[in-house]
């Protein structure tokens, strides 16, 4: 079993690079061809500040090329909107600035092999890594995505467990009813809700509005630290975790009921075994194979698109957030960056699902499993 285990996870560890890749190289090609990019952005605001702009970001010799640019109309032939009226050098000097003067597989290839020694680049607008923007905004997505998925789980299991045990009669219907508004009703409608009531919206102000900590959390010793920590997170966790329980709890009943429905179950009963050991000794086993494989896809579903949308209501700047203003700002180094991140992590936790399975169920034989 360890031997059969030893290659599956060599195997796709192998087919991470062709996939990553290919999520590179589709990344890559649609950003050559989305307009607005960082030169075109420069470009418009110099057309509209004229050479004090320019100083800001090229400085002062560039500065003076522009300015003496601006006053000619010597821009023909140039491939950005908005050039007339520069100097042509000083295009080829703002290409050479964002690195867009070299050919496009070149500036792929070079990006490919920077990632892989983790080697992400600089934002263009931030004047600072991206690996050390992912890794500053990192702990607040942790946060939330960690907190809210264990949660999830936490509430959904027993719940599912529950509603299959009982299903048909009161309990599973009322839950079902409060299910249904769960999953009828986005994050951030209940994060705005949330805000109404608890952060003083309109009703009571129980909860902070912004921010994971207080202003004076360098003044606080860590018992407090901690309290202040759960007491910023409450609202945007307690949002994620009321919309995302229900697909999760229906899951784990459905998966339950058509395990309890099955002849090894039956046996098990005929042989005088108490209920709970029948459940819990037999059918969790089986049944949580499904549940455990939603994991890695619940928490990166959280961990960005999911927490997007509550990180700006609630003022947390996280990995989404930055995600988010980065495409807007067309800040391609840390687009491709958080991009190339996010896919490593999605396929890693694919991986992790996958030995997982096994620690929950033995009988699984990956020797016999193809990558």
């Amino acid at each position: 079993m360890i031997s059969g285990m030893a290659h599956y996870i060599l195997r796709r560890l192998l087919l991470m690079i062709p996939t990553l890749l290919g999520i590179l190289l589709v990344s890559f090609a649609v950003v050559q061809f989305v307009p607005g990019g960082p030169v075109e952005r420069m470009i418009a605001q110099m057309q509209g500040h004229g050479a004090d702009a320019t100083s800001r970001f090229t400085g002062g010799a560039n500065a003076d090329m522009a300015a003496g640019g601006i006053a000619q109309a010597t821009g023909e032939g140039s491939q950005y909107r908005g050039s007339q009226g520069l100097d042509p050098e000083f295009i080829k000097e703002l290409e050479k600035m964002y690195g867009f003067d070299r050919p496009a597989p070149e500036r792929f290839i070079r990006m490919v092999w920077n990632y892989m020694r983790f080697d992400l680049g600089e934002s263009y607008y931030r004047d600072v890594s991206v690996a050390g923007l992912v890794i500053e905004k990192m702990p607040v997505s942790i946060s939330l995505g960690l907190w809210s998925t264990l949660l999830v789980y936490l509430v959904s299991i027993p719940l599912g467990i529950r509603k299959a045990v009982r299903d048909g009669e009161a309990f599973d219907v009322w839950t079902s009813a409060a299910i249904f508004i769960g999953y009828a009703i986005p994050s951030f409608m209940f994060a705005i809700l949330l805000i109404i009531l608890f952060a003083g919206g309109r009703y009571w102000d129980l909860f902070p509005l912004r921010g994971i900590l207080s202003d004076d959390w360098r003044e606080m010793p860590w018992h407090q630290l901690i309290l202040d920590y759960l007491w910023h997170m409450t609202l945007p966790i307690v949002a994620l975790v009321i919309s995302g329980f229900a697909g999760l709890t229906m899951l784990t009943k459905n998966s339950f009921l058509e395990e309890i429905n099955k002849q090894y179950v039956l046996t098990a009963r005929a042989k005088g075994l108490s209920e709970r050991r029948v459940l819990y000794g037999h059918v969790f086993r089986n049944a949580m194979l499904i549940v455990i494989a939603g994991f890695p896809a619940a928490f990166l579903s959280i961990f960005f698109t999911g927490s997007l949308l509550i990180e700006v209501i609630f003022s947390l700047d996280g990995i989404g957030l930055l995600g988010y203003e980065s495409i807007m700002n067309r800040d391609y180094p840390v687009v491709l960056g958080t991009l190339y991140i996010f896919s490593l992590m999605g396929l890693l936790m694919t991986l992790i699902r996958d030995v997982t399975y096994v620690l929950v169920d033995p009988r699984i034989d990956f020797a016999g499993r193809g990558g």
